[in-house]
This record gives C-alpha cells, sequence and structure tokens, in this order.
C-alpha cells in the first residue's frame, strides 16, 4: 500500500510547544519536531546554551500560575494557535533519606513542577484547541509513577502518578472533540544531567563510570536491553505520536525504559 504520508514534512504548518526543551529529551523532542516541519516553540527558566535559530524560546517558570498565563498569552498573540503540546517540563530535587526528611515545600514544589505545571497550561491552551476541534497533547511522566523509588524521589514519583492519571481522564473528556492526549513514560535517559551524574558517582566512590551506570541500573532493578535511552529514541517516538500517522491513538501511556519494569 502507497504510503500517504511524507515523514519528512509531515508536520509543516504546525505549531507546537515543548516544555522544558532546552536540554536533555525536551530538547531531542523539540528538534525532531522542528525537523518534521514544526514550527516549534520551547520553554525553560534558562534560554539555552546552544541557540536555535528554528527555535523559538520564551523564558519561563512554569511551576508558578503566571509562568503558564503568560506562555499562553505569547503564544496564541503571536502565532493564533497551537496545534501540539508536549509537556515534558519535570524534575526531581529532593534529598536522600525517604519520606521522614522531606518537608512540605519539598512535596509542594515538587508537585507544582511535574503535576500541575501540565495541568495549568492545558488548562490555558486547551480551549483553544477545542475551537478548532483540533490538537495533540503529549504528557511526559516516568516510570516511577509505577516503579517509585522511595528513598530519594518519592514526591516526584507520586506527582507523575498523578500525571498518568489526569492524563488519562483528560483524554476521555477531549477526545470525543478532536484532541488526543496521550501519555509517554520514559525509564532512564541518558542526557547531559544524568552523564554529570554518573561522573560524580564514579569520582565519589572511585570506580569506573561503567560501573557507575551499572550500579544505577541495578538500583532500578536492571535494565534488559542493557542501557539507558537516547534522549533521540525518546523523541523518535514522540515525533510518530504527534504525527497523522497516529491519528487513532488517544488515552493511552506507553512506556519506553528497555524492560525494567518487571511486571505486565
Amino acid at each position: 500500500m502507497e504510503n500517504r504520508f511524507n515523514i519528512n514534512n509531515e508536520l509543516s504548518g504546525k505549531i507546537a510547544l515543548v516544555t522544558g526543551g532546552t536540554k536533555g529529551a525536551g530538547k531531542a523532542i523539540a528538534e525532531r519536531l522542528s525537523s518534521a516541519g514544526a514550527t516549534v516553540i520551547i520553554t525553560a527558566r534558562n534560554a539555552p546554551e546552544e541557540q536555535n535559530e528554528k527555535l523559538y524560546f520564551i523564558s519561563a517558570d512554569l511551576s508558578k500560575p503566571e509562568g503558564t498565563r503568560a506562555v499562553a498569552k505569547k503564544i496564541l498573540s503571536k502565532f493564533g494557535r497551537l496545534d501540539i503540546l508536549v509537556n515534558n517540563l519535570g524534575s526531581s530535587e529532593t534529598q536522600a533519606g525517604g519520606f521522614a526528611v522531606l518537608s512540605d515545600e519539598d512535596w509542594e514544589q515538587t508537585i507544582r513542577t511535574n503535576l500541575l505545571a501540565p495541568v495549568r497550561l492545558d488548562r490555558e491552551l486547551l480551549p483553544q484547541m477545542l475551537a478548532q476541534e483540533s490538537g495533540v497533547i503529549i504528557h511526559i511522566a516516568s516510570i516511577q509513577g509505577r516503579l517509585p523509588l522511595h528513598d530519594s524521589t518519592l514526591p516526584y514519583a507520586a506527582a507523575k502518578a498523578g500525571l498518568i492519571n489526569y492524563s488519562k481522564g483528560l483524554s476521555k473528556e477531549v477526545s470525543p472533540k478532536g484532541i488526543r492526549v496521550l501519555t509517554v513514560s520514559p525509564g532512564w535517559i541518558k542526557t547531559e544531567s544524568a552523564t554529570r551524574m554518573m561522573e560524580r558517582i564514579s569520582n565519589s566512590a572511585n570506580i569506573p563510570i561503567a560501573q557507575a551506570i551499572q550500579s544505577v541500573m541495578d538500583a532500578l532493578g536492571g535494565i534488559p536491553i542493557g542501557r539507558p535511552a537516547q534522549p533521540e529514541e525518546i523523541a523518535e517516538f514522540i515525533g510518530f505520536l504527534v504525527s497523522p500517522r497516529a491519528n487513532y491513538l488517544t488515552g493511552t501511556e506507553y512506556i519506553i525504559d528497555g524492560g525494567t519494569i518487571p511486571t505486565i
């Protein structure tokens, strides 16, 4: 059967927003959507270290309500609409030590960044998508929503579990109105920050980098494929999900973890 889609230009004319799009998986996703012809907007608190003229940058702190409102206002005033929203922003800065060392601020800041930021951004931008009766929203969660690491990232895991639940509920409401909503839950991704973390573990424990990587994989219970994901591998899948080739997909969570989660 003849391929009806031009993959190299399949997002031509689309306006896309990738939050946390200046580095790591977010950067890879933004570049992947741009290469498919989309006009891509990226947000982060700080400007990217390497400028890309094809990406339109908006500085914003999306953990605050005024940040999400400002981003939505700028996008709609400059571009008039949004077709693709990739809620990629996410972080965990809580210390190790389990539940007893976690303060209210640890919990609240983590939930604001990982759950409330996408909820608020959806709320700001969904009305315009509903008016045009088309759009795709991707929520980047984490396998920690199903496989929490209690020692250091419990608030992050709880927030991502909430995001998975919220995403499913939202899809039931807006899919009949033309908006596809999907969740992607990656496992460990080999980002620049992950590489720096491996270097710190290597130096502090006086072990080779390869052994530091293995220690993290062991902490996750093992990664059957034997390595973390590359950001481009996550981005390639996102590129498919937001494309016309995935028009029948909505309401689903996709796990990209190299087989880390051991259960069905």
